[in-house]
């Protein structure tokens, strides 16, 4: 119940905050990033509360995994996106004008924050600390990181596209980050250079994308879950998300 409500709260917030809040910070510092970063840096409050309040003696930076190795995560999110670099190098043109700010809130300030909240609290919690499984925590989160990715068009079939493709994508981040050992930096890496390489190249307008963004994109993803499996096989490590704890586990995950 206090999760609930708890996700209520930053859920209201940001929807009737988050634009007030950004337009504030933006006359006062002047920069579309820094009133971006604080934006939703306060509206991520109710969410450390409830972290606090739900688990008084853990550190918020364990909670919410960022003691994970950053490194780790930056590697494997560069080694598993080269090819979308290198495909999109080979058919796009990079985009003619790039705003440097619109680039970090698109990129790296999005995908920082939209993995805190969606993979590492609203859906990481409650894999990690409940006795719910794979999908059936994942399932509400995947469905509003989908959900607030719709503004991106107003087409009745790119809408659809996006949806799916953004409520696939949360699942593959989750997974990713589950496997990793809830370094919530791969998934926040992963995120920001799939997010790079479509913004500084001329792929798509929107997430729905197009036969060649998808297809190194795809690819990408097959080298990614090629690696993560060959890397636990090799270390003899077992894999967090397996049949038998796909909806419900015998246990809460100690992390």
């Amino acid at each position: 119940m206090i999760f609930i409500l708890g996700f209520i709260a930053y859920y209201a917030s940001d929807l009737f905050y988050f634009k007030s809040i950004q337009h504030f910070t933006k006359e006062l510092f002047h920069s579309k990033a820094i009133a971006h970063v604080l934006a939703y840096s306060i509206t991520l409050i109710p969410i450390i509360i409830t972290l606090k309040v739900l688990f008084p003696q853990k550190k918020i930076f364990d909670l919410l995994s960022l003691h994970q190795s950053a490194i780790k995560g930056f590697t494997l999110a560069f080694i598993g996106t080269s090819p979308m670099l290198i495909g999109y190098i080979i058919h796009f043109r990079t985009a003619s004008t790039i705003n440097v700010e619109s680039l970090f809130i698109n990129t790296l300030s999005s995908a920082f924050f939209e993995e805190i909240i969606f993979r590492s609290f609203l859906i990481g919690a409650l894999y990690r600390f409940t006795r719910l499984g794979f999908l059936s925590s994942l399932l509400l989160g995947s469905l509003l990181f989908a959900q607030v990715h719709l503004y991106q068009s107003q087409n009745t079939i790119e809408l659809v596209e996006i949806f799916a493709i953004t409520f696939l994508g949360s699942i593959f981040f989750t997974w990713i980050y589950f496997e990793q050992g809830f370094n919530i930096w791969a998934a926040i890496f992963l995120h920001f250079f799939m997010n790079l390489y479509w913004e500084v190249f001329n792929v798509s307008e929107n997430v729905s994308g197009n036969l060649y963004g998808n297809l190194y994109k795809f690819l990408s993803i097959i080298l990614i879950i090629g690696v993560v499996v060959y890397l636990k096989k090799k270390k003899k490590n077992p894999f967090q998300v397996t049949w038998k704890n796909l909806f419900i586990k015998s246990r809460e995950v100690q992390s």
